[in-house]
């Protein structure tokens, strides 16, 4: 017997698409707290990527964007490409170019643009940087970051190239080195790069050790793509920014 049916607008009042690194262990995981229980639709589809973080490795993602965002369903709010260091390599705007041809009605974001928008928000153009990068992936880091406007005072680093290594720093060190950059003074926010670096467990107790905002690559991409779908995420994550 055929039954009939109606058709909606499917799950959730936005829909959102995350381009993962196949080496990221970390943005999903903390991508999913902030929607978990709300009507939003978070899908994620993997990009290749390589196992050692250099400029060279990042590059290569360029070649995998647009098919890989033609991997998600169509129809979709906002897609986010979830590396700092490849959007600095492969710059924002051809991030956005190559996934706009396979999502042409979707806005796009990525954890660079993500943090320039964030640090505006804030209020906040002198900043801390704290990464996991080696000096070759640093370097245009604060390269575009300066190029936005926005001054890196002080910086540290793991200096780890290896991605699952990066996976498996405990929060507990993060937080150490945040406040290591903010003994050096004059810091307005503090900004930990990478999506593969966990945060969101620290980021509320740093705020409140530190006395300044605290920014991560997941919590910057995240709310960002949030407000690209219109929605009013206030206390949907951790942190000053999801209080604005």
């Amino acid at each position: 017997m055929g039954l009939n049916y109606t058709l909606d607008n499917g799950y959730g009042a936005a829909r959102l698409g995350l381009i993962v690194l196949t080496t990221d262990e970390t943005l999903e995981n903390e991508a999913r707290g902030c929607v978990a229980g709300r009507a939003v639709s978070l899908l994620h589809a993997r990009i290749p990527a390589q196992p050692h973080v250099t400029p060279e490795a990042l590059a290569t993602m360029e070649g995998h964007m647009e098919a890989v965002a033609g991997s998600l369903p169509a129809g979709l709010d906002v897609v986010g490409y979830g590396c700092t260091s490849g959007a600095t390599v492969i710059g924002p705007a051809q991030v956005e170019a190559l996934i706009r041809r396979a999502q042409p009605g979707a806005a796009v974001t990525n954890p660079l643009s993500a943090v320039i928008a964030a640090l505006d928000v804030l209020g906040a153009r002198r900043i801390g940087l704290l990464t996991p990068y080696v000096d070759s992936v640093n370097a245009p880091l604060v390269a575009a970051l300066g190029q936005a406007g926005i001054e890196v005072v002080t910086r540290a680093s793991f200096e780890q190239s290896d991605d699952w290594s990066v996976a498996r720093i405990p929060e507990s060190d993060t937080l150490r080195g945040m406040e290591t950059l903010v003994e050096t003074g004059g810091c307005e926010a503090i900004f930990a790069s990478c999506t593969n670096l966990r945060a969101f467990g620290i980021v509320d107790e740093a705020e409140a050790r530190l006395g300044i905002p605290v920014i991560s690559s997941n919590l910057a991409l995240v709310w960002h793509m949030l407000r690209l779908a219109g929605l009013e995420a206030k206390g949907w994550g951790p942190g000053r920014l999801f209080q604005l």
